[in-house]
């Protein structure tokens, strides 16, 4: 597992609860000697105790020694450098794992399109989970599921069978596509979110955000070869959902200080750790752009996140909007 953040500590956590034998990569030494001695990540969870089978180390070579798979969660816009350094260490047989949700900044590149062209791996050996999967809640064990997607359904089940925990449901698909916009576009629709709650909006802003942030979500995936189900699964409406209503993510805290009132670096330094919808608005708007999709509210939070609205300005252009049928 290679990152020792919320959700990648979380989900070694998973990886081990579910019986496998898990190394962790951490960048600094004092969190590999916690896993190790104190059986705690402090910078995260420093309350949660870790399982014995799951260890740390700061060397990517030990890490990859032997491993079946590659679990990457590390922020989207380093994963080519990262994944350039570490590609020496990856085995003959060992199968990468994205749990990356966002795209990358001037190549519109997914993560597993990243990692193929880095790595030069098959997209056959490249498999992605998403889903609802708030870090927080799942360390303590609350139940929760993901969609494992990969081309290969060999592989998806394989790693459904690595992850499967007590409290862990995994299913499968081979909708790469749909399975990582649903996770990337996610987290910009839940920044409207955070903004409009920020603002002292009420339950049905969010519940029109929520729906047509589904909307637009669904005609990118769909125009860039995605299944519709999918949108509406696990890794679309689920992970949406939960990313929207929770004040544990970090997407719609980032959002409700933009809404409060907060500039972009106001809001960087407050909310502290990665926010990729930040980093990926304009990528996926870009993207969106490219294909000549229509995506407004991505469209509106790219701008204020380039501070080019103001917040009522933002509220107006998107109620402004001609009218049309729903569908």
């Amino acid at each position: 597992m290679f990152s020792a953040g919320s959700w990648g500590t979380a989900f070694a956590k998973v990886l081990a609860d579910a019986g496998s034998d898990v190394v962790l990569h951490a960048r600094r030494n004092e969190i590999a000697d916690a896993v190790n001695t104190r059986r705690r990540n402090p910078g995260y969870f420093p309350d949660i105790e870790l399982p014995p089978n799951l260890t740390a180390t700061t060397h990517p070579a030990a890490a990859l020694d032997g491993a079946d798979y590659l679990v990457l969660s590390i922020p989207a816009q380093s994963l080519r450098d990262n994944l350039t350094a570490w590609a020496p260490y990856i085995g003959p047989r060992t199968v990468i794992v994205s749990l990356m949700k966002g795209i990358e900044q001037g190549t519109g590149m997914r993560a597993s399109e990243v990692i193929a062209e880095t790595s030069g791996m098959p997209a056959d050996r490249i498999a992605v989970l998403s889903g609802p999967n708030l870090a927080r809640e799942i360390v303590t064990g609350q139940p929760a599921a993901a969609t494992v997607a990969s081309p290969d359904h060999t592989i998806a089940r394989a790693f459904q069978a690595a992850c499967r925990a007590p409290y862990f449901r995994p299913y499968t698909s081979t909708d790469v596509i749909g399975c990582e916009l649903g996770g990337a576009v996610k987290n910009v629709i839940a920044l409207a979110v955070g903004i409009a709650t920020g603002m002292s909006l009420g339950h049905n802003t969010a519940a029109m955000l929520i729906t047509r942030g589904l909307a637009e979500t669904t005609r990118l995936a769909t125009a860039l070869g995605a299944e519709p189900a999918t949108l509406a699964g696990l890794a679309g409406l689920g992970d949406l959902t939960a990313t929207c209503s929770s004040p544990l993510s970090r997407n719609r805290t980032f959002g409700t200080h933009l809404g409060r009132g907060l500039t972009v670096a106001q809001a960087t330094a407050a909310t502290r750790q990665t926010t990729e919808g930040v980093k990926s608005a304009q990528a996926i708007l870009d993207l969106a752009r490219g294909h000549d999709i229509d995506m407004p509210i991505t469209d509106t939070v790219a701008q204020l996140l380039r501070e080019k609205l103001t917040l009522d300005q933002a509220a107006a252009s998107l109620m402004q909007r001609p009218a049309k049928p729903e569908h």
